[in-house]
């Protein structure tokens, strides 16, 4: 059986009151037979390796209801494997925008792609989020802070007319993750 490793992008942990301690989130991970289960930084970025056959949306179910279960409250789960989310980072969606004290620069991990009729570049009524780009497992949403105010969710930028979930990172967050899964 050949292994791959997976990163899952949780949605949801340690913001708003739902806090989970990262040894706690690995032993949750582990109880699911997932191997080399890691964790970087507090935001709920799990590294763990699994058969490269593994059904991904299965084994996202599986975790989604695991996780709801032992914490008491959902937690969205976006699977990608390194070589994903290294040809993302390669990828360099945000070629050109420069990031500045009022400009942030956000991928949103989907757990469905945006609506084919989804136009983009899209620009939030506020004005605060911009979706400039997109593939069919993330959005690539700049976020620009308005009168020193901090922006809206960059997961929420694309209105109810998604349907799915999205977990937002930082695109500088984003290369450091893709750094430490690799060390594994």
């Amino acid at each position: 059986m050949a292994e791959q490793t997976f990163i899952a992008f949780l949605r949801a942990v340690n913001v708003g009151g739902r806090t989970v301690a990262m040894a706690r989130l690995r032993e949750l991970f582990a109880e699911l037979g997932l191997a080399g289960v890691r964790t970087y930084i507090q935001t709920g970025n799990v590294f763990f390796r699994a058969d490269a056959a593994v059904d991904r949306a299965a084994l996202t179910r599986r975790i989604e209801a695991h996780l709801a279960t032992a914490l008491g409250f959902q937690v969205p789960t976006m699977l990608r494997t390194v070589d994903e989310v290294a040809a993302l980072v390669e990828a360099d969606p945000f070629h050109g925008i420069e990031v500045t004290d009022d400009v942030r620069l956000c991928v949103v991990f989907l757990s469905e792609p945006l609506p084919a009729d989804f136009a983009l570049p899209h620009l939030t009524p506020k004005g605060d989020l911009e979706v400039i780009a997109a593939t069919p497992g993330e959005a690539f949403v700049v976020a620009h802070r308005i009168g020193g105010r901090p922006t809206g969710n960059a997961a929420d930028a694309f209105g109810r007319a998604y349907r799915g979930q999205g977990t937002a990172r930082f695109f500088h967050t984003t290369v450091k993750i893709l750094a430490a899964a690799r060390k594994g």
